[in-house]
């Protein structure tokens, strides 16, 4: 893994005391999670996943059983066309975008 030099370890350190000094500061050591993403480190680099967040986004809308779907709208769908069957719930959809 990446060494750290003396030089960037004493930058951070001032950059830390700076910021205690203007702000409340709680260092909570290596991130793991962070506005629902998951960060892993390894010796091959940082790797950021949204898989958790996105679990709990279909458990909470009762999708977590649908199937996935390689084309995310119909194709050759046009655009301005309504369907008068199409009913849709106002509260879910609020919800989701309430999620983002």
């Amino acid at each position: 893994m990446h060494q750290t030099s003396h030089s960037s370890l004493k930058e951070r350190d001032q950059l830390r005391r700076k910021l205690a000094a203007e702000f409340d500061v709680i260092d909570l050591g290596k991130l793991k999670y962070f506005l629902g993403i998951k960060v892993a480190r390894s010796t091959q680099g940082i790797f950021m996943s949204q898989q958790k967040y996105v679990l709990d986004l279909l458990k909470e809308t009762g999708t977590l059983g649908c199937k996935p779907s390689d084309a995310p709208i119909e194709p050759n769908h046009r655009f301005g066309e309504v369907d008068k069957e199409a009913v849709v719930d106002k509260g879910r959809y609020q919800k989701l975008v309430g999620n983002w």
